[in-house]
């Protein structure tokens, strides 16, 4: 369930992809306003499925959460600053009082839509390249030993950060920066392919054509090196039997040769990423159609590797300050009661899914044009 839904995360940044291309595509201001206000009918769906994967994460993995969120909060609280920002942006530009004007909110979008992917993408790396934390569990069994002094509180500790950087110091690792960008530009590629099936427009179609190659070679130049990489590095695996986390060497190959299936579903993504991006490239009959196949490649992908990361005995969440401290599924779930209430609250997503595929083409239902903004009581 985590993993569905940060895979749905990543497809649904397009928004944030789209908008880091608002000054790219839209050469006039009706062009720019077409484009944000496209982005701006989806951008409440993008942040509130941040906020269910957080939500997810705690309930599921307290000890992930308590680690990540609560130690590396710095680049966290970047992250939730950048979607912060997209709101603000989203909701004042055309106000009425506005002394900045539009272009500074119209910035401020095209900041988001680049900090915002670069940092989750970089936080999603840390699953396979280490975070700098250290994890005492003993703590809480000290923390209940009769004080000295009646009135000192104890506050347990669990997890914590080995240095000051909280979070910032995992920028410090080249391939962090590979894997950031490489979902910089995914979701640029999916941003563009978003505007050219929901923007009725062709000024921004066919600039949209052009554009789409610029961003593919780039994405491609990064993430074929990240994956391979990845396949080839070693992983931190886990021995259910004694608990202890040693390092073997191509553990993320060795998974997916063990999960034959994950590996298929990675192939398939793959494929219908590309294949989204070739349609509206080479496609003489343009129909617009490629943000759905390379939407759905994306999440397959996403959960695939995502996935990699906790199944087939490996550490999901991995100390590079201590390597007993890495987390993994057994030694970081929560409770058997939480999970099975969450499994059978699972049971709900299917109409979940519905309602927003329900909602979503209610809202695509009519393209955006240049008419509509012209008349629209309410726009961005």
């Amino acid at each position: 369930m985590v993993s569905l839904l940060g895979a749905l995360l990543v497809f649904m940044m397009f928004v944030q992809g789209g908008n880091s291309m608002i000054f790219s595509l839209g050469a006039t201001d009706a062009e720019r306003r077409m484009l944000i206000n496209s982005t701006g009918r989806k951008w409440e769906l993008t942040f509130t499925t941040l906020v269910t994967f957080g939500g997810a994460a705690f309930a599921a993995f307290p000890l992930f959460y308590s680690t990540s969120f609560g130690g590396a909060y710095w680049l966290w609280m970047l992250i939730l600053l950048t979607f912060v920002v997209q709101a603000v942006s989203y909701e004042f530009q055309h106000k009425k009082g506005n002394l900045l004007g539009a272009r500074p909110f119209q910035f401020c979008l095209q900041l988001n839509g680049i900090l915002g992917p670069l940092l989750i993408g970089g936080a999603v790396a840390t699953f396979f390249e280490g975070s700098n934390f250290i994890v005492a569990k003993n703590n809480l069994v000290d923390s209940q030993l009769p004080a000295l002094d009646s009135q000192l509180q104890i506050t347990p500790v669990i997890s914590s950060w080995a240095n000051a950087s909280h979070g910032l110091d995992a920028l410090l690792c080249p391939w962090v920066w590979v894997l950031g960008f490489a979902v910089v530009f995914l979701t640029r590629i999916l941003g563009i392919l978003y505007f050219m099936n929901n923007v009725e427009d062709e000024n921004i179609r066919s600039r949209g054509s052009v554009r789409l190659v610029g961003q593919a070679v780039p994405f491609l130049i990064l993430f074929v090196p990240y994956l391979i990489h990845l396949l080839l590095k070693e992983g931190y695996a886990y021995d259910p039997a004694t608990g202890i986390i040693s390092m073997e060497p191509m553990k993320y190959l060795h998974n997916l040769m063990a999960l034959w299936p994950l590996a298929l579903l990675l192939v398939i993504g793959i494929v219908l990423v590309l294949y989204g991006i070739a349609v509206e490239i080479f496609g003489r009959k343009r129909n617009n159609i490629g943000i759905w196949p390379a939407g759905i490649g994306t999440v397959l992908t996403v959960l695939v590797l995502l996935l990699l990361a906790g199944w087939n005995d490996t550490a999901f969440y991995p100390s590079t300050a201590d390597l007993q401290s890495s987390l993994t599924i057994q030694n970081a779930s929560s409770s058997e009661f939480t999970l099975s209430t969450m499994a059978y609250v699972s049971l709900l997503i299917p109409f979940v899914l519905a309602y927003i595929a329900y909602c979503w083409r209610a809202m695509d239902r009519k393209k955006i044009t240049s008419q509509e903004m012209a008349d629209a009581h309410h726009s961005y």
